[in-house]
């Protein structure tokens, strides 16, 4: 597997053309490969930003924007509200400060919706069969310190690669084996596009082998599904232990501008 990482002009807050850059830097893609995006730029792209102005509350916002939150006291340190977030455990339900520029980044509205709307430009510029496009944010997992990637939209493969039924190096049958495909990809190319001041907020993965690639909706999804239901998942115990509270799943996108409105007024004024 090969990851090219590309350089970009400064993005900025409140609202730049991200299909305008990629125009600019990505070089011709490569029938079966991988454009990876991270969701900063994405959201930038759709102008997904708000004034970081005294006064605003990042906890009610977050409230706002995630589908499940966790009080901020029972995280240690109290240093975040811990959300869910399209079946993502994601930290504030992805609202970011850095590289912002004096703003608050909220997540990209519709993810997958955004990743087919730059999988479908590709195969336009470029005259593509199969090629595949996701979306990356940063988080946490438990009982390991930093933060890895992981997509939280995705297009044009199938996420999950199955190994059921198939035998071992053995001979014996694998029973429940399956690899996920799309965050394993997403988490190489974070680690190569990087966190800080690289200024590297799209990558191109190639040469990546067994891959399925796809525009079917069902095979998108995964086979079998890569979303696991929380009454199959393993670590079900520790999720049902956490006093959830239901978040609002995202303003609506005159409540935004409602909000979007007031702050730049406020920023402004002071």
């Amino acid at each position: 597997m090969r990851i090219q990482t590309i350089k970009t002009r400064v993005m900025r807050p409140p609202k730049d053309d991200l299909l305008a850059v990629m125009a600019e830097v990505l070089p011709p893609i490569k029938e079966r490969s991988v454009v990876v995006v991270t969701s900063k730029v994405v959201a930038i792209h759709q102008g997904r930003c708000l004034p970081e102005v005294k006064g605003i509350d990042r906890d009610r916002l977050t409230q706002e924007e995630a589908d499940l939150y966790a009080p901020r006291d029972i995280v240690p340190g109290e240093h975040i509200l811990f959300s869910v977030k399209n079946q993502v455990l994601i930290a504030s339900a992805g609202i970011d400060m850095s590289n912002a520029n004096g703003h608050l980044i909220l997540w990209p509205n519709h993810p997958m919706a955004m990743a087919q709307m730059i999988g479908e430009w590709l195969v336009k510029r470029d005259r593509l069969k199969e090629v595949g496009v996701i979306v990356t944010d940063s988080h946490v997992v438990m009982m390991r310190r930093g933060t890895q990637g992981v997509a939280i939209g995705w297009w044009g493969f199938n996420p999950v690669r199955d190994y059921r039924g198939k035998p071992d190096i053995f001979g014996r049958k694998l029973v429940v084996q399956t690899a996920n495909v799309v965050d394993s990809l997403a988490c190489a190319a974070v680690l190569e596009m990087g966190e800080g001041k690289e200024q590297t907020p799209l990558a191109i993965i190639t040469q990546i082998g067994e891959m399925e690639f796809s525009t079917n909706p069902q095979v998108m999804a995964g086979q079998p599904s890569l979303v696991v239901p929380l009454e199959e998942d393993l670590f079900r115990p520790m999720l049902e232990a956490v006093p959830w509270k239901k978040g609002r799943g995202g303003l609506t996108a005159e409540e935004f501008a409602k909000l979007k409105a007031k702050t730049q007024s406020t920023k402004e004024n002071s």
